[in-house]
C-alpha cells in the first residue's frame, strides 16, 4: 500500500478554546490514538489534500520531528459550509497487528450479462478489509466476465490471500440488472 509523510507538531492544549485557537493559526488539530496512546497533534491541511481528496486509501507516515509514527486516517470532519478540515482522527499502525481499512473496488472483464444487453452496476465503491501492514493492497480487483444477468457479486463470494473482510458477507459488491434490452434477448 502506498505511503504518504505529513509534517505533525505535537501540542499540549486541549478543549473546545484551543482547537478554535489551532484552526485560525490555519491548522487542523489531530489525534493519534492505538496501543493505549493517545497523540494531540496539528498539521497543515495542504499537506492531506493528496489524502482526502482521493478514492485511494493511504497509509501515513506522521512526522514529529523526533519520531516517526505510521497510522491510517480513520475519520476527517469538516464544517458544514466552507468545507474546511475541522478535525482529523488517525489509529496507528502496529508492526504484527492487523489493521482495517476501507480500500477501492476495482471491476475487470466484460460481464456476460453486459453482452446481452444488462446493466453492470458496482454498488460497492470501497470495501473495509482487515490486514497486516505489509499484506494491505492498495485495491480490490473483482472479475465481472461470468457475471450474468440478474446475477450478484457479494463480499461473501470473494476470496484473497491474507485479508479478511470487514464488510459484511451480505452487502452486494456489483450487479447486472435487468433492462428492456436483455428481456427482448431471452
Amino acid at each position: 500500500m502506498k505511503t504518504i509523510a505529513v509534517k505533525a507538531i505535537a501540542r499540549a492544549d486541549f478543549g473546545k478554546k484551543a482547537a478554535k485557537a489551532i484552526r485560525r493559526e490555519g491548522l487542523v488539530p489531530c489525534v493519534l490514538c492505538g496501543n493505549g496512546e493517545t497523540i494531540n497533534f496539528t498539521i497543515d491541511p495542504r499537506e492531506v489534500k493528496p489524502l482526502i481528496y482521493t478514492p485511494n486509501s493511504y497509509l501515513v507516515e506522521l512526522d514529529f520531528g523526533d519520531k516517526k509514527e505510521k497510522a491510517v486516517l480513520r475519520e476527517t470532519q469538516f464544517h458544514p459550509v466552507r468545507e474546511e478540515i475541522l478535525h482529523m482522527d488517525f489509529f496507528r499502525v502496529s508492526e504484527g497487528k492487523p489493521v482495517a481499512i476501507t480500500v477501492p473496488v476495482r471491476l475487470t472483464g466484460n460481464a456476460e450479462g453486459v453482452k446481452v444487453g444488462g446493466k453492470l452496476v458496482l454498488s460497492a465503491r470501497k470495501l473495509t478489509i482487515a490486514a497486516l501492514e505489509e499484506n494491505l493492497p492498495d485495491e480490490i480487483v473483482v472479475d465481472v466476465t461470468n457475471l450474468g444477468v440478474g446475477h450478484t457479486i457479494f463480499v461473501g463470494d470473494l476470496k484473497y490471500e491474507n485479508i479478511q473482510f470487514v464488510t459484511p458477507a451480505s452487502a452486494a459488491v456489483c450487479a447486472v440488472r435487468v433492462t428492456r434490452a436483455s428481456r427482448g434477448a431471452e
